[in-house]
């Protein structure tokens, strides 16, 4: 269950997790609270039944309050008529509104994934507070990163038998060399996969590009992702006078990371980037902050900066681009990690286990 299912990590995620489980022999639907999204699109030919439930996300004043209503009452009757043995819910709205819904309905196994750092709950009590009902009803909570299991047990409670870390994982596809996309350019060519969200950290970027282009290192900044930031972004690039390529949301990243000679993620906070593991996956280097989960990822196979710091941002960007076999060595490595350790079977199977281990241990009435 999901609150839809748009381009983000998690929906990307959930799509891989249910494909997975369907072709284990799973019998598996995927609830969609809000709408659908074009991940649907993948789960073609997979078996999965999508269902939309019908929550709106926008308040509309009582036409709103009803329909909600009528679309929990629907959730309700839908696990009951379809009495599943485990209910798996992705992000906050999922996994708050799964678990009354699942001790109604008489659900045996309830998780709760916890995908990134609950920074937007910090000065919300109201949600911390609903949020922490919701752990109690729930039978177990799986992060995708270490830095988030510890987030969990450190502000919520959580006890740590409660609590374990599944990485996330990847297509066989992603691992797969790709056709080099076409970018007209003679320099470097530095990637940036990632929402124009404030939390992503660009303006720290393109002031680090700015730092390399003035001691001699220019490059071009190929930005993929869309959002709020990126009207001042543009600005910001134009004053600075760096060359960056907007190019909006778009899923045909696979071309673009071929022709990168190195990823780069500088959010301020992260849970555990997709962005990053597809560039491990590809064998590019790969420069980040070291926030969240994104050291879990990259200890020794990646170059880890300080967040909201241009100077080592810049640094490790020029270590990357001028020493090529050092950088053709780092991806290497992390090309290696990932194959035995983030690929989408790999996932699915430890999601399998623990599903099986909580129906054997869960409490008999």
């Amino acid at each position: 269950m999901i609150g839809q299912l748009g381009l983000g990590g998690a929906e990307k995620q959930l799509v891989l997790l249910a494909r997975g489980l369907s072709a284990r022999g799973v019998r598996t639907h995927l609830l969609v609270m809000f709408e659908k999204g074009p991940r649907e699109e993948e789960l073609q030919g997979s078996g999965v039944r999508v269902v939309e439930l019908g929550f709106r996300a926008r308040s509309h004043g009582w036409t709103s309050y009803v329909a909600n209503i009528r679309a929990f009452v629907r959730l309700v009757v839908f696990l009951r008529k379809e009495r599943p043995q485990v209910l798996q819910a992705f992000l906050f709205f999922a996994y708050v509104m799964a678990a009354p819904a699942a001790r109604l309905a008489r659900v045996p196994v309830l998780v709760a994934g916890r995908r990134s750092l609950g920074y937007f709950k910090k000065d919300h009590r109201p949600a911390l507070a609903v949020e922490r009902i919701a752990t109690r009803w729930t039978d177990f909570v799986v992060a995708n990163a270490t830095a988030i299991a510890d987030e969990v047990r450190r502000d919520e409670g959580v006890p740590a038998a409660k609590i374990s870390v599944i990485p996330n994982g990847m297509r066989p596809s992603e691992f797969e060399p790709a056709e080099p996309a076409d970018v007209p350019t003679s320099l470097p060519v530095v990637l940036c996969v990632a929402n124009l969200g404030p939390h992503k950290g660009h303006r720290y970027l393109l002031e680090a590009c700015a730092a390399l282009r003035s001691s001699g290192h220019p490059c071009t900044l190929v930005l993929i992702g869309d959002g709020s930031e990126r009207t001042s972004l543009e600005q910001m690039a134009d004053r600075l006078g760096i060359d960056v390529r907007f190019l909006g949301a778009r899923t045909d990243v696979a071309g673009f990371r071929a022709r990168a000679d190195v990823v780069v993620l500088p959010s301020l906070y992260e849970g555990s980037s997709n962005a990053v593991m597809e560039a491990m996956a590809a064998g590019l280097p790969v420069v980040a902050t070291a926030v969240g989960g994104t050291p879990e990822l990259l200890e020794e196979r990646g170059v880890l900066v300080p967040p909201a710091d241009v100077t080592a941002l810049a640094e490790g960007l020029r270590q990357v681009l001028c020493d090529r076999d050092a950088a053709a060595a780092l991806g290497r490595k992390a090309r290696e990690w990932a194959m035995a350790n983030l690929t989408a079977d790999v996932m699915v199977e430890r999601y399998v286990t623990l599903y099986r281990q909580l129906l054997e241990h869960r409490p008999t009435t």
